[in-house]
């Protein structure tokens, strides 16, 4: 199992950016799966996640109608738009799949920097 999230990079305050995560080894679709992301000094925590069952989406108080998580089944590709971004956004945002208890399932990609300059 790999996944590769991309799409990070230095953006001003109130500019956007949209991250993409592929996978290999598994197929999104048969999953749960959330964005996480993790500053420097803090724990890593999550943003968003999208059910596999009906598509329904969650969004943490800190980032709804800001962020929005899409998906592309044919291309196993996950993606999380990013607008209106804050200094606070700034982190290293990660994708996975959850387990039934909403944990993560497999191991951790690298990740993409997001870096938010105000």
């Amino acid at each position: 199992v790999q996944l590769v999230e991309s799409g990070g990079g230095l953006v001003q305050a109130g500019g956007s950016l949209r991250l993409s995560c592929a996978a290999s080894g598994f197929t999104f679709d048969d999953y749960a799966i959330g964005w996480f992301r993790q500053a420097p000094g803090k724990e890593r925590e999550g943003v968003s996640c999208i059910s596999s069952r009906d598509g329904s989406t969650y969004y943490a108080d800190s980032v709804k109608g800001r962020f929005t998580f899409s998906s592309d089944n044919a291309k196993n590709t996950v993606y999380l738009q990013m607008n209106s971004l804050k200094p606070e956004d700034t982190a290293v945002y990660y994708c996975n799949a959850l387990t039934t208890t909403k944990q993560p399932k497999y191991d951790w990609g690298r990740g993409t920097q997001v870096t938010v300059s105000s």
